[in-house]
């Protein structure tokens, strides 16, 4: 049978951003796939990560910036990225973005393998 999701869970996460899951092991309890509409605001950085899922990203408004390596993508709306599991990562944005994230697996903060914050001391 179908399964509606009325709303969205948001997850706190620091930096700005607002994440707010639809399926995924905060909303749904899925841990097969995770799918979120983010909100990231003009000059939002991350540190890097190497999560263990691969994250498929669909631009929706404003432009993501993303790392991989020495390479560097700019990712208006209307484009999509993905990411696979292992590798380094990293994602910004210095106009501000919205987006669609899908995880394989589900997100979960102990697959996501962050790279410490140096902001934080």
């Amino acid at each position: 049978m179908p399964e509606i999701i009325i709303a969205p869970t948001r997850v706190p996460v620091p930096g700005g951003k607002s994440i707010e899951e639809f399926f995924g092991r905060v909303n749904s309890a899925d841990e097969g796939v995770s799918i979120a509409y983010m909100v990231a605001p003009p000059g939002w950085d991350e540190p890097a990560q190497a999560p263990d899922f691969d994250e498929y990203t669909v631009v929706l408004d404003g432009c993501l910036e993303v790392e991989c390596g020495d390479d560097r993508w700019l990712v208006p709306a209307g484009q999509a990225i993905k990411a696979f599991a292992g590798e380094r990562v990293r994602y910004r944005t210095t106009e501000g973005a919205r987006y669609i994230s899908v995880c394989l697996p589900a997100f979960s903060p102990d697959l996501v393998r962050r790279d410490p914050d140096p902001s934080l001391g």
